[in-house]
């Protein structure tokens, strides 16, 4: 797919890897998701920077797939509420006060 085609730091890619994301979540498959997306948060970040709309997504899921996983541990849902708390915080700054997030 796009990664063969654009490379993995290509914005189709990075998009295309949260999408992927967001279905295995809903899939109930957190640790590939996870997986996947530890793998692409610091591409994003650096390739689109920490506000853009697609690094924020792929922070808010990482932390779904912290939390919503049963076999969660307490160190995961602490590491699920502080990035949580730190991507509403740039959410908030840079799409305003009255986004629906």
């Amino acid at each position: 797919g796009y990664l063969r085609l654009e490379g993995v730091e290509h914005e189709d890619t990075l998009r295309a890897a949260l999408n992927y994301a967001i279905s295995l979540v809903k899939l109930k498959r957190f640790e590939e998701a996870k997986a996947l997306l530890r793998k692409m948060m610091p591409v994003a970040r650096r390739v689109l920077g920490a506000s853009h709309d697609y690094t924020l997504r792929m922070r808010w899921n990482y932390a779904e797939t912290l939390y919503k996983d049963a076999g969660a541990s307490l160190a995961g849902l602490r590491e699920a509420v502080s990035t949580l708390e730190e991507t509403e915080q740039t959410a908030r700054r840079v799409l305003g006060g009255a986004h629906p997030i």
